[in-house]
């Protein structure tokens, strides 16, 4: 089943998420990941824990049976993150408290979440899709 991917910034999250929200009835899996923005110099995360989990994480979803949607959240360059009012930090729904993070997405509420430390290991990830 093909991996549908869409992405967000911070200023571009509220239109985005509205429309992931409307497809996510089509999907049997919908996943949203928060990264770190990628240095233009380099096009690598500025997060070593980003660039360690991204291709674990794109592995496992490209490899999956199940049709599943992924909303890539970037949260901003390391100043923008570190500010404690990032507005994902402050908002309710997600309570992002480090990068990566990646939330399985139910019903319009968090149903399941890897935090940051643990977002590269496969059997979590696993255990994620199919919860």
């Amino acid at each position: 089943m093909p991996l549908k991917t869409i992405d967000a910034t911070v200023s571009t999250f509220d239109s985005v998420f509205d429309e992931f929200g409307s497809e996510a009835p089509k999907n049997k899996v919908n996943l949203i990941l928060f990264l770190a923005d990628k240095d233009p110099s380099t096009n690598l995360s500025w997060c070593p824990d980003c660039v360690r989990a991204e291709p674990v994480i794109y592995k496992k979803l490209e490899t999956s049976t199940d049709d599943v949607a992924l909303l890539r959240a970037y949260v901003g360059d390391r100043p923008t993150w570190r500010n404690p009012q990032h507005p994902w930090r402050s908002d309710s729904r997600f309570k992002l408290t480090g990068v990566p993070t990646l939330i399985r997405w139910e019903n319009g509420a968090v149903k399941a979440r890897l935090e940051d430390h643990e977002a590269h290991l496969e059997r979590k990830i696993d255990a994620l899709i199919s919860s």
